[in-house]
């Protein structure tokens, strides 16, 4: 196998920071540009620049982008029941544990006759991006589009790549419709994040774009966020990761299935095995050989291996250590008792607890959302939730005794400023008429 097997012991401190180094995101002159002159297009062009960049990607030529109601219940009579069954039954677990995070209102009287509230509404319209590279990724439009249906967002609009027939995914249309979702285009690549955030005669602009995609899709998202007034993105992203913590205890089977579940999304994928076990490393080194094997994307999985870490430490303690240090997006726990680590353990984007809980799990269908942080921005932005979808806001009321009780600590805090027309704006309230 290509995985390095490494002995943190034996590094420098240097050598151990090169050994956490994730694979170089694609960030050169020439995707800018190619970027730029796709976003000046669509810009410039509209729609016109969206069927030709299309035809010219997608290797088919549209006449309309808007998928139809008609598309969406032939989608619905063409699923299996036992597929059908699927979507439906993941959709319910994300339902489950998105409603509880619906938030209240707080209200506080910070002093007799001063009222202060947070208040909490939703964005008025989001773009949600489902990428269809290799396979239709049903499970990221119930991520995506559950929490939309839960705030309630007034407009939302589903883009996705059409397939060489220029159709979506049946998988993707069913999953829109159990969310709600019935604005829905067949377009993908910077293009339809262009078209999100410009608007086009088609596809009226959005506040936010939420979303996977490759490196096009995420620079165009970068760019855009940076040049268009009011427009938004999820979160940074980069090549998806897994770390797994484990010990003697640990399935090696379970740990190398795990590793090789994310290895299998790219070959820019990275996965990480932190153990105290020099047995456990080995049988999971062998367990990786003889299970990569057996993969129909075994080429994709190899080459994320190639890049990939079996990290031997001192104990486990050390492991939390580097694991922090690396902030994964997923992080799993198989050792003896994976419950006591869970307080130590400050940066990852999810984590998944006990030799019974795959990531493939939080992938589709125990409930929690699966945009996570990359690239080590878990250790400053949180996993996707029902807030990214809403903006909170303030609002205070003052009374004229309320305002009394505050002149003074105003009048001295302009004073030392320098802020006349602050300080006036509260005094000639208080004058007497």
């Amino acid at each position: 196998m290509n995985e390095q097997i490494i002995n943190w012991q034996l590094l420098s401190e240097q050598e151990q920071k090169n050994s956490l180094a994730r694979p170089a995101i694609a960030d050169n002159a020439l995707l800018s540009t190619q970027v730029n002159n796709i976003l000046a297009q669509v810009k410039s062009k509209g729609d016109q620049a969206l069927f030709d960049f299309t035809e010219k990607f997608d290797g088919i030529a549209l006449n309309t982008l808007k998928v139809t109601t008609e598309q969406i219940q032939t989608a619905k009579r063409a699923l299996s029941s036992k597929r059908l069954a699927a979507i439906e039954m993941a959709y319910r677990q994300i339902k489950c544990f998105h409603e509880a995070q619906k938030p209240q209102d707080i209200a506080v009287e910070t002093t007799p006759g001063v009222r202060c509230i947070l208040k909490t509404e939703a964005i008025e319209s989001v773009g949600l991006y489902i990428p269809a590279g290799s396979a239709p990724l049903p499970s990221t439009v119930l991520m995506l589009g559950v929490p939309t249906q839960i705030v309630n967002n007034p407009r939302v609009v589903l883009v996705c790549p059409p397939n060489k027939t220029g159709q979506l995914a049946n998988e993707i249309l069913v999953a829109a419709s159990l969310c709600g979702i019935s604005e829905i285009y067949a377009v993908g690549g910077a293009q339809a994040i262009a078209a999100l955030a410009y608007g086009t005669e088609s596809i009226k602009a959005v506040n936010k774009v939420f979303g996977p995609g490759n490196r096009y899709v995420t620079e165009a998202k970068k760019q855009l966020s940076q040049q268009v007034a009011g427009f938004a993105i999820d979160m940074p992203a980069g090549p998806s990761e897994l770390l797994v913590i484990g010990d003697k205890s640990s399935d090696p089977a379970f740990i190398a299935a795990d590793l090789l579940s994310q290895a299998e999304h790219g070959v820019d994928s990275q996965v990480i095995l932190l153990t105290d076990s020099s047995t456990l490393i080995n049988t999971v080194s062998n367990e990786l050989e003889k299970q990569v094997a057996l993969l129909s994307r075994q080429k994709i999985a190899k080459q994320a291996l190639a890049h990939s870490r079996l990290i031997l430490v001192e104990n486990i303690e050390q492991a939390i250590e580097v694991s922090n240090q690396y902030g994964p997006e997923h992080l799993i726990l198989q050792t003896q008792k994976p419950q006591s680590l869970l307080a130590k353990l400050r940066n990852a984007g999810s984590i998944f607890v006990g030799d019974f809980t795959p990531e493939s799990a939080g992938d589709y269908a125990s409930g929690t959302n699966h945009v996570l942080p990359t690239y080590g921005y878990s250790k400053v932005i949180s996993s996707l939730s029902l807030a990214d979808f809403s903006r909170r806001y303030t609002v205070q009321e003052i009374s004229r005794a309320g305002l009394a009780s505050l002149a003074e600590c105003i009048i001295e805090l302009t004073n030392a400023e320098g802020l006349d027309a602050h300080q006036r704006a509260v005094t000639i309230r208080l004058e007497d008429k």
